[in-house]
């Protein structure tokens, strides 16, 4: 495997200069040249020698502009679900919320409103275990009681899978018992 340079390693290059490296991509070093600003630079490149070693690795860093971007895309549009459709019966129903008391006045909500907001429910739960499957500080015995309490929740939600058109999309908790 080649060494990487890593950023904070000064350099000389033949055209351009002393320089520092203040970005490593797959097959470039961005590097900050004193006379010439920042140029992007082939890591083959032979006209570069290095002077004072920083960071050398065996791995590519990710500290490019485009890898940051990348990575604040995948964290917006980890928030967008999979289209999960309704079933047919409920089709511009409404839900009806009739309070005990008759004098005051129901909630009527369209059913597809909240299946929305139920399926969104559900999303966020499954984030949340992969979020507690990757913690690194957590321990195993952690991410299974964790685990145990999230299986729980998704059988107290089991009610809502009469919603659901597929039986592939409805919430499942521990295997036999229902809440």
């Amino acid at each position: 495997m080649e060494k990487v340079l890593g950023i904070g390693t000064r350099l000389q290059h033949t055209q351009h200069g002393p320089g520092v490296i203040v970005g490593v991509r797959y097959a470039t070093y961005l590097i900050s040249f004193i006379h010439h600003g920042v140029k992007e630079i082939n890591k083959t490149d032979t006209q570069l020698d290095e002077i004072i070693p920083e960071n050398v690795t065996a791995e590519i860093e990710t500290h490019s502009e485009v890898e940051k971007s990348l990575l604040h895309i995948l964290r917006q549009w980890a928030e967008i679900t999979e289209v999960v459709p309704l079933g047919d019966r409920w089709m511009g129903g409404t839900l009806l919320l009739q309070p005990a008391d008759k004098s005051q006045k129901p909630k009527e909500i369209p059913v597809d409103v909240f299946f929305h907001k139920i399926v969104m429910l559900r999303d966020r739960l499954r984030v949340m275990e992969q979020q507690i499957n990757a913690h690194k500080k957590l321990t195993d015995e952690d991410k299974v009681n964790l685990q145990q309490y999230i299986t729980r929740i998704y059988g107290t939600l089991t009610t809502f899978n009469v919603l659901f058109k597929n039986k592939e999309h409805w919430f499942v908790g521990e295997k036999g018992s229902e809440s």
